[in-house]
């Protein structure tokens, strides 16, 4: 009994300590040596006024398109989100998203399944910006066996999900060891997914030096917009309720000592 009590005090304490200190629990609870301290990015999304940053987005894309999407899918973005307001590639110029003639070209460099109208068949065709990101695997099994026996989770909502959310994400992808291998220092364990990122990775359009720091901020920036796509909009629009009800509190106000200015209380 005392034992029992004694692992649920220090395991309350590792909670705490992972919560209030900024270190990952799993860190916390490794027992290990190591020390992972969380590192907290400032971004630009964060506060009731924060937007996406768009230059860092549309490089997220371009990590995700290159490099996560050979395992991981984007199970409920549409290739036409990425042209709505407030969306990497957003275009003022058109209405509707599936006019846009760079969200059609990105979607016109990924394939999906279709079915032949005239012979039932099976075929592949090239995306249009109505489909959906396609699954990368046939099946949950399948993806699990091609990946050390762990299916690689689906991104759209990985934010989100996770506590810590965009910090939690960059710091995964930034805390491998210096062997490259598959270490986490902030799981403090091996992880089934080897280190995705490396110097010069990718070669962003933009000419922005592709470091792994910034790929994976870029990245996240990108998945932070998967995972709330309709942000911006929300913020702008509880804003202007905010004000709408102080300005009608001041209104209320001022009425109510107009009509009862003559009455003793």
């Amino acid at each position: 009994m005392k034992m029992t009590f004694k692992k649920t005090v220090i395991g309350a304490a590792a909670i705490l300590a992972a919560a209030f200190g900024g270190i990952s629990i799993a860190s916390a609870a490794g027992g290990g040596d190591s020390h992972y301290e969380m590192k907290h990015v400032h971004w630009h999304f964060d506060g009731p006024r924060g937007t996406y940053d768009r230059a860092a987005m549309q490089r997220g894309y371009q990590v995700y398109r290159e490099v996560c999407s050979s395992c991981h899918q984007l199970e409920h973005v549409a290739f036409r989100h990425l042209g709505d307001k407030g969306g990497p590639f957003y275009n003022e110029h058109y209405k509707n998203p599936n006019d846009n003639p760079l969200v059609k070209a990105l979607a016109a460099d990924w394939t999906v399944e279709d079915i032949d109208i005239d012979t039932g068949d099976v075929i592949d065709r090239k995306a249009i910006p109505a489909d959906m990101f396609p699954p990368v695997y046939a099946n949950a099994s399948a993806a699990a066996a091609s990946n050390n026996g762990k299916a690689p989770p689906d991104l759209s909502v990985m934010v989100s999900a996770r506590t810590g959310g965009a910090d939690y994400v960059y710091n995964v992808l930034t805390s491998y060891d210096k062997n490259d291998n598959m270490m986490n220092m902030m799981m403090n364990s091996q992880v089934a997914m080897a280190n995705p990122l490396s110097e010069g990775l990718v070669e962003y359009e933009d000419g922005t030096e592709a470091t792994v720091e910034q790929m994976a901020k870029d990245v996240t920036e990108f998945l932070a917009w998967t995972s709330d796509p309709k942000m911006e909009a929300r913020k702008s629009l509880g804003l202007a309720t905010m004000l709408y009800l102080l300005v009608l509190s001041i209104l209320m106000w001022f009425a109510y000592k107009s009509v009862w200015r003559n009455v003793k209380h």
